[in-house]
């Protein structure tokens, strides 16, 4: 009977312990120590080119795990689980810097700022509310040219104070773009459903609308309704004494002035049926909505707008990411 022949080892036993130490070696050398291939090379005293084989066979055989850590990773993470809970497709959450509401908003603004002018080009119509979100939104803009834009208010106007006057603000933000702003001579709520009508009608409000309509990127402010210091209150002045049909309601959220409930539906509430302003259902065809909100007493009225699936992008800080998130999933619990 013939003896069957053992196939001879290509590599000797000593040779393959010598093979796999030089591979710890060049990887170690390589991926924590940093030394290029050359200099791995005159330290070990082999060629370049067997550094090279000995360091793409290690990854082949998945000796190197490559872990990147980054002071940005918290804030990426938040980001996913913003998105997870629907209703937008992108977020962008910013370290809450200070303690102070209003350097926090600030942040808030500047990254909201960064991101529209990553966002238009020359062409573009921006629609806008007023409020301190966007406010801080335009406080932030820096851009590195003119950008041939303009701007357009997306709801009546409120005189006053800076902030509630969406004219004021719609200024600012075509001056700081070097583009052209639209003003808007309506109030934001008329005194009935008829006068709402006839505002709505009149050629020089509804050329505004209908730019507004035509918008390739909106910027919005998400408001309170329940907190103490919301500013839904400045807007009309019988608001303030109307707390009670307002909870009632089931109001969560303000956005163009609309309030919302809980699951972001627009309430059964007077006011809202008297708004000079875009329709939920007109800004939605917005092809790309920003969102600025800041605040832990804003968390469940950004919810509340994620919910109804009116944003395409929020902006907010992280303790505000972590307060929307708790809200969440003490919800669904």
């Amino acid at each position: 009977m013939p003896i069957a022949k053992l196939k001879p080892r290509t590599t000797a036993p000593r040779e393959e312990i010598v093979i796999a130490r030089q591979m710890h070696q060049a990887l170690v050398l390589h991926f924590l120590e940093g030394l290029t291939q050359a200099q791995i090379a005159d330290q070990l005293g082999i060629s370049h080119a067997t550094v090279n084989r000995l360091i793409k066979r290690g990854r082949q055989l998945g000796l190197v795990e490559i872990k990147i850590k980054s002071p940005v990773e918290p804030l990426v993470d938040m980001e996913e689980r913003l998105l997870a809970l629907g209703g937008i497709s992108r977020a962008v959450v910013v370290p809450t810097v200070s303690d102070n509401p209003q350097t926090a908003l600030q942040a808030v603004g500047e990254a909201a700022a960064r991101l529209l002018i990553e966002e238009i080009a020359d062409g573009d119509t921006i629609c806008i509310t007023g409020g301190k979100g966007v406010g801080a939104v335009v406080s932030g803009l820096q851009p590195a040219r003119r950008f041939d834009v303009e701007v357009i208010p997306a709801t009546g106007c409120v005189q006053g104070k800076h902030y509630t006057d969406v004219n004021h603000v719609s200024t600012l933000m075509a001056d700081r773009l070097g583009g052209r702003s639209y003003q808007i001579h309506a109030p934001l709520f008329a005194d009935d459903a008829e006068q709402r009508r006839m505002l709505m009608n009149m050629r020089s409000v509804a050329d505004v609308f209908k730019r507004a309509r035509e918008a390739r990127v909106a910027v919005v402010g998400i408001g309170s309704i329940l907190s103490s210091d919301s500013t839904y209150y400045d807007l009309h002045p019988s608001s303030s004494t109307d707390r009670s049909a307002i909870e009632h309601s089931g109001a969560s959220a303000e956005l163009l002035a609309h309030l919302l409930d809980g699951e972001g539906r627009v309430c059964d509430y007077s006011l809202n049926r008297v708004l000079v302003s875009l329709t939920l259902d007109e800004f939605a065809s917005i092809p790309t909505k920003i969102g600025v909100a800041s605040g832990l007493n804003k968390a469940g009225s950004i919810l509340s707008v994620l919910r109804g699936n009116h944003l395409d992008t929020l902006v907010t800080d992280e303790a505000t990411g972590a307060r929307i998130l708790e809200i969440a999933e003490g919800f669904s619990a």
